[in-house]
């Protein structure tokens, strides 16, 4: 049995779905939760988990002390953070000022950003940083219209093995943002079998089939490898 187990993160303060992150199972649920804060943006402290296997709800996170393994969390399952600081603002009135109070004010956020240039009131960063979203988002267009049915490929995503396959599909996947290129691959090395959340996008064994970011894809001559796995 692995001592890692890889999962999806989801987050109740958007609609963003963190792929195939991989955790030990030897942390605690509070170690867990720390190193959530970095994809989540919420706090540790006031974080709530629940596991979910495809869209049913299997059990809550909820012992900070548990090790993440001794809960029946495996692959390829989906971890959903909520922070009850959200719920705790809904239920307390709002003191609320008009704008332009808000704009009066010596020392608010905004008028210290204002004064030092920072954040989004530095035109000059915020211009560098834009430039490079749209180079970035160009360079990933680009990567997915090379990405053409049938095509041999090469896949390589941070963390995981080096793989080789055939492209199968190349678009948007329901309820998720952006494009996606899905990839049979030559040996048992991927998550599905071309199926996401119940609907097929193409065809393959079970654990031949993979969905990446074009970023992850290299085109080109890559014949199957002859040599079989020594384990699986």
């Amino acid at each position: 049995m692995s001592d890692f187990v890889k999962i999806n993160i989801s987050n109740s303060k958007n609609d963003t779905v963190s792929f195939e992150k991989r955790f030990p199972k030897s942390l605690s649920v509070l170690e867990f939760k720390e190193k959530l804060e970095i994809i989540t943006g919420g706090s540790a402290s006031s974080m709530q988990l629940e596991l979910f296997k495809g869209d049913k709800l299997v059990c809550k996170i909820d012992n900070n002390e548990a090790l993440l393994g001794s809960y029946p969390i495996d692959d390829d399952m989906r971890v959903h953070v909520t922070n009850d600081i959200i719920f705790i603002a809904e239920q307390v009135e709002k003191f609320e000022l008009t704008d332009q109070q808000y704009e009066q004010r010596e020392d608010s956020l905004k008028n210290f950003l204002k004064k030092n240039k920072m954040g989004k009131y530095n035109e000059e960063e915020m211009k560098k940083i834009e430039e490079k979203k749209k180079q970035a988002a160009e360079e990933e267009k680009l990567k997915a219209e090379s990405c053409k049915i049938g095509s041999r490929c090469k896949v390589q995503v941070k963390g995981k093995p080096t793989r080789l396959g055939t492209v199968m599909y190349n678009g948007e996947l329901e309820g998720k943002k952006g494009i996606f290129i899905g990839v049979k691959y030559d040996e048992p090395l991927g998550t599905n079998n071309g199926s996401v959340d119940g609907k097929s996008y193409f065809e393959c064994e079970e654990k031949y089939g993979g969905f990446v970011a074009p970023g992850c894809i290299e085109i080109g001559d890559f014949p199957p490898e002859e040599d079989e796995l020594d384990e699986i």
